[in-house]
C-alpha cells in the first residue's frame, strides 16, 4: 500500500487542484448554465478517496459558486477531509457575460490541517483586503482588473475559446499572493467515463501556488468540447501512481 504521508497529500492534493483550475486573459464568449451541480469522484490509482462537489447558483445579480470536498469513509478514520470553498460575483450585465469577484472564503480542515480565510474584492479601488480567522491577521494588496480568486476562475474558463497549441495566462489571487499563471491547451480527444464518451479539449495548467501539489507531476483536465466546458476528466501523476477525478453526476444544462 502507500503510506499515512502519502495519502495525506494525496488527498489535500485533489482538494486543491479541483478548485484551481485556471482562468484565461479574455472575455467569455456566452452566459454560464445555471443552475449547475457537479459531482467528482476522487481516486488514487483506482481505490476511491474522495468527493468533491461545486454548485453555481444565481441570486440577484450575484452568481454564488461553492466547491465541498469530503474524504471516502474509509479515509476518515485516520485522514478526514472536510473543506468549503466559497466564491461570489457581480454580474456586469443580464447576461452574467462579464462578471468580477466580490467576496471568496475558505475553509479547509484536512487531518491537523486547518485554514479559515476571506478575501474582499475592491474593484474600483484594485484592491484585495484578507482576512486569516485563525491566525488573526489582516492585510491589503494590489490587484489588477484581470484578477480573479480560484473559483471565479473556473468559472469564467469554461466559456472560453479554446486553440489547441496556444497558452494563455491569467492572474489569481490564493489568499496570499498573486499568480501570474499559464495554461496549455494540448490537443482535442475523445475519452470514456461512467458517464458515457465524450469529445473533449485536453489542457495543462501550469501551477506555481505554494504548497499545491501540481507541481510536483503534470496536471491536465478534460473539458467537453462544446459551449458548456463541462470538465469531465483531470488527472495529476504522482511518485507512485496517478490521481484522477472522474465526473460521476449532478445537474448541468444541457444533459449530454
Amino acid at each position: 500500500m502507500y503510506s499515512k504521508r502519502s495519502v495525506k497529500r494525496i488527498v489535500a492534493a485533489f482538494v486543491l487542484t479541483l478548485v484551481t483550475i485556471i482562468l484565461v486573459s479574455a472575455q467569455p464568449l456566452m452566459a454560464f448554465p445555471i443552475p449547475e451541480r457537479l459531482e467528482f469522484d476522487v481516486s488514487y490509482t483506482g481505490i476511491t478517496a474522495g468527493r468533491v462537489v461545486q454548485e453555481v447558483t444565481q441570486i440577484g445579480d450575484e452568481v454564488h459558486i461553492v466547491s465541498t470536498a469530503r474524504s471516502a469513509d474509509w479515509l476518515k478514520l485516520f485522514f478526514p477531509v472536510d473543506d468549503r470553498i466559497e466564491s461570489v460575483l457581480v454580474a456586469g450585465a443580464p447576461s452574467f457575460s462579464v462578471c468580477s469577484p466580490k467576496h471568496y472564503k475558505e475553509r479547509i480542515r484536512e487531518g491537523w490541517t486547518r485554514f479559515h480565510k476571506e478575501a474582499v474584492f475592491d474593484q474600483e479601488k484594485k484592491e484585495v483586503y484578507t482576512r486569516d480567522f485563525l491566525k488573526k491577521s489582516e492585510s491589503t494588496q494590489t490587484i489588477t482588473s484581470q484578477t480573479y480568486d480560484t473559483l471565479s476562475s473556473f468559472f469564467f474558463f469554461r466559456s472560453m475559446p479554446l486553440q489547441v497549441g496556444k497558452s494563455y495566462f491569467i492572474e489569481i489571487f490564493d489568499c496570499k499572493k498573486l499568480w501570474n499563471t499559464e495554461v496549455q491547451v494540448v490537443r482535442r480527444e475523445e475519452i470514456e467515463t461512467p458517464l458515457g464518451k465524450f469529445k473533449t479539449v485536453m489542457i495543462k495548467p501550469i501551477m506555481k501556488f505554494e504548497g499545491i501539489f501540481a507541481r510536483t507531476g503534470d496536471m491536465f483536465i478534460w473539458l467537453t468540447d462544446d459551449d458548456r466546458r463541462i470538465p469531465v476528466q483531470m488527472k495529476s501523476k504522482v511518485k507512485i501512481g496517478s490521481i484522477t477525478a472522474t465526473l460521476v453526476g449532478g445537474s448541468y444544462w444541457p444533459q449530454k
